[in-house]
C-alpha cells in the first residue's frame, strides 16, 4: 500500500505543477489534496491571518492526519504560520514548502530580496528568511519586496502575460543591489525561464519543497 502525503493548497494555480513534482520525486507516494481558494481570498482581504483560517487549517491538517497521512506539505507561504499552529495538535509532521529555499536563500548570501505579489505573503515569506538566517548563525539583511497589482492581474483578470511582466522587472532591478531572489510564492514558478539571464541566483519553491518529503516519507513507519 502506498504511503501518503497530504497538501493544503489555497491555490488552483500550483496543483498541477505539484502533481508533476509528486510523480517525478515520491513516484511511489499517494498525493492527497485539499484545495480551499478562500483561505487565501481571507488572508488577502484581511492582509494576514485570521482566527477562521487558523482554525479551518488546524481542522484540515488533522483531517489528513485521520486519513493516514505519514506527512503533510503547507503548500501556501501566506498561511505558514498558520501550519505553525497545527503542527501542535498532531502527531504527523507538516513540512513547509518554501522552508528550502528559505534556508538555501540564507546560505548564498546576506542580502536577500523577498519578491511576493501577495500582500498577505510579504510578511511571513520574510519572516520565514529571518527565522532560518537566525537559525543559522548567518546575518541577513531581508528586503520586502511587494508587486503591487500583479497578483490582481493573475487572480482577477486572468491577465498572466502582466503579471510576469511585473514580476520579472521586479526581481531585475532587486538583482542590482541584493546577492540572492527569493520569489516568495509557487505562482511564481514558471518565472524562472525568463529570468536565467539575471546575474544573481533566483530561487523558487516548489521543487526543493517538494524534493524535501522524501527523506521524511522514507523515514516513517
Amino acid at each position: 500500500m502506498k504511503k501518503r502525503v497530504g497538501v493544503v493548497h489555497t491555490f488552483l494555480y500550483s496543483v498541477e505543477d505539484l502533481k508533476a513534482l509528486f510523480r517525478k520525486y515520491l513516484p511511489d507516494v499517494e498525493m492527497v489534496n485539499i484545495i480551499d481558494d478562500s483561505l487565501l481570498e481571507e488572508a488577502l482581504a484581511n492582509k494576514g491571518l485570521t482566527p477562521g483560517i487558523i482554525n479551518r487549517m488546524c481542522d484540515y491538517y488533522s483531517n489528513l492526519q485521520d486519513l493516514g497521512c505519514v506527512c503533510c506539505l503547507n503548500q501556501c507561504s501566506s498561511v505558514g504560520e498558520a501550519a505553525d499552529v497545527a503542527q501542535g495538535l498532531i502527531r504527523i509532521p507538516i513540512l513547509k514548502i518554501d522552508a528550502p529555499m528559505a534556508r538555501k536563500a540564507v546560505s548564498l548570501g546576506s542580502r536577500i530580496a523577498v519578491i511576493a505579489t501577495a500582500v498577505s505573503t510579504v510578511e511571513p515569506s520574510s519572516r520565514l528568511v529571518e527565522r532560518m538566517a537566525r537559525e543559522a548563525g548567518r546575518e541577513a539583511v531581508v528586503t520586502r519586496c511587494y508587486v503591487e497589482g500583479a497578483y490582481d492581474c493573475l487572480l482577477r483578470t486572468g491577465d498572466k502575460h502582466k503579471h510576469n511582466e511585473m514580476v520579472v522587472a521586479k526581481v531585475r532591478e532587486a538583482a542590482n543591489n541584493h546577492d540572492v531572489i527569493v520569489l516568495a510564492q509557487g505562482s511564481m514558478y514558471q518565472l524562472i525561464p525568463l529570468l536565467s539571464d539575471v546575474r544573481v541566483p533566483v530561487l523558487t519553491s516548489l521543487e526543493s519543497g517538494v524534493e524535501q518529503l522524501r527523506a521524511v516519507v522514507d523515514a516513517a513507519d
